[in-house]
C-alpha cells in the first residue's frame, strides 16, 4: 500500500474556499453581539406580544458555551446547525465551486452528502466499501490522486452499515481538503471521537448531532466543530437565526438533565439483547457488525420479510437492492422489539 502523507498541519484552508464566500459578509445581529442591561427591543420588527415573539439568539451563545465545556473546546471552534443536514449543507456551498469541484462519499453511506452536492451542481465520487463495509485505502489514495475533491465525507460508525471506520488519521493525512468526520452515532461505538484531532489536523470537520443518542431528533440540532477559521466561514454562510428558540431551550434542558449515559446504556443493553434474539431467527441471513443504534441485516427474502413488516406497521429502512437481500433496522424499545421479535419468528 501506497502511503505518501501531506503536510496538512500548515494546510492553507482560504486556498480551498470559494472565491465569493472569501468576499461575503456575514449578516450581524446588532442585539445578539451586544450586551444589554434591560433592553427595549424595537430593532426587529418583532411582535411585542406572544409566548415566542422574540428571534433567537443567533449566535446560540449559551448552547455553545455549554458544549464547549462539555467538549472541552473553545466557543469558537463550534457552529450549530438545523440539524447536521444544514451543516452538510453550508460545508458544500463553502468549499465547493458549482460545476466545477467534487465531493467524495464512502458507498454505501448516508445519501444526503450526494444530495446536497448534487443541488449544488457538484460532482458527487463515491468510493466503494469493501464486503465488510471497511474503506481500502489504496482505492482511497488512488481516487484522491486521480480526481481533484474539495471534501471527503467520512461517516464513521457508517450509516446505514454500522461499523466504525479505523485509522481516521490515515485520511486526513493522505487527503489535501476537507476531510467531513459525521460522528452521529458516536455515543454507541464505545470509540473515541476524532475532536481530539482537531488541534493536529485544520482540514478537519467533525459533525455531531443532538438526535442520536440524546433523545431530540425533533429539535434538530447538530453540531460542527473544527478551526475556528472554519467555524467563521461557517457563520457567515448560515441563516441568521437558523435554530430555533424553542431547540436551544430543549437542548439547554437536555444538558442540564444530563441522560446521555441512562439513554446509552438503555440502548446498548437493548441492542444486546435484540441481537441475541434476532441471530436464532430462520429468516435472517446475516447481521452484520454494528457500532450504532441499529443492525444492518441481510435476509434470506428481503421482499417477503419487509412486505409482513409493513402489514403489521413496523417501519424499517430497506436497502435493498442498493445493498442486495439488507434491511435497516434500529433499536427500539423492547416493546417494540419483543414485536419485531415476534413477527420475525413467525415468518
Amino acid at each position: 500500500m501506497k502511503n505518501n502523507k501531506m503536510n496538512n498541519t500548515t494546510i492553507n484552508i482560504k486556498s480551498l474556499v470559494r472565491e465569493n464566500i472569501l468576499k461575503l459578509q456575514p449578516y450581524i445581529s446588532f442585539r445578539d453581539h451586544n450586551e444589554f442591561s434591560a433592553p427595549v427591543f424595537l430593532d426587529a420588527n418583532e411582535s411585542p406580544f406572544g409566548e415566542c415573539n422574540r428571534y433567537p439568539d443567533s449566535t446560540q451563545k449559551k448552547l455553545k458555551n455549554r458544549l464547549a465545556a462539555l467538549k472541552n473546546l473553545s466557543p469558537l471552534q463550534i457552529a450549530i446547525g438545523n440539524g447536521s443536514d444544514e451543516l452538510i449543507d453550508l460545508i458544500i456551498k463553502i468549499f465547493c465551486e458549482p460545476k466545477k469541484d467534487s465531493v467524495l462519499m464512502m458507498n454505501p453511506s448516508f445519501a444526503m452528502y450526494g444530495f446536497y452536492a448534487a443541488i449544488n451542481e457538484n460532482r458527487v465520487l463515491q468510493l466503494q466499501l469493501n464486503e465488510n463495509f471497511e474503506i481500502v485505502k489504496d482505492d482511497f489514495l488512488n481516487i484522491v490522486k486521480e480526481e481533484s475533491i474539495k471534501v471527503f465525507f467520512l461517516c464513521s460508525p457508517n450509516n446505514p452499515t454500522g461499523n466504525s471506520i479505523d485509522d481516521i488519521e490515515f485520511y486526513l493525512q493522505n487527503f489535501n481538503g476537507i476531510v467531513v468526520v459525521d460522528e452521529a452515532y458516536i455515543e454507541f461505538s464505545g470509540k473515541k471521537s476524532s475532536l481530539e484531532l482537531l488541534d493536529q489536523y485544520p482540514n478537519l470537520i467533525v459533525l455531531q448531532t443532538f438526535s442520536k443518542a440524546w433523545g431530540t431528533a425533533g429539535a434538530r440540532v447538530g453540531m460542527a466543530y473544527a478551526s475556528e477559521e472554519i467555524i467563521r466561514l461557517i457563520n457567515t454562510v448560515k441563516a441568521p437565526y437558523n435554530v430555533n428558540v424553542l431547540s436551544q431551550e430543549l437542548i439547554l434542558k437536555t444538558l442540564d438533565d444530563d441522560r446521555l449515559n441512562e439513554n446509552v446504556n438503555n440502548i446498548l443493553a437493548e441492542r444486546a439483547w435484540l441481537q441475541q434474539e434476532l441471530e436464532a431467527i430462520e429468516c435472517i441471513a446475516r447481521i452484520f457488525p454494528t457500532d450504532a443504534n441499529f443492525f444492518l441485516i441481510k435476509m434470506k427474502e428481503v421482499e417477503k420479510v419487509y412486505g409482513k413488516m409493513l402489514e403489521k406497521e413496523i417501519l424499517t429502512s430497506r436497502r435493498d437492492p442498493a445493498i442486495p437481500g439488507c434491511i435497516r433496522i434500529n433499536v427500539g424499545s423492547r416493546q417494540d422489539n419483543e414485536k419485531l421479535v415476534n413477527l420475525l419468528k413467525n415468518i
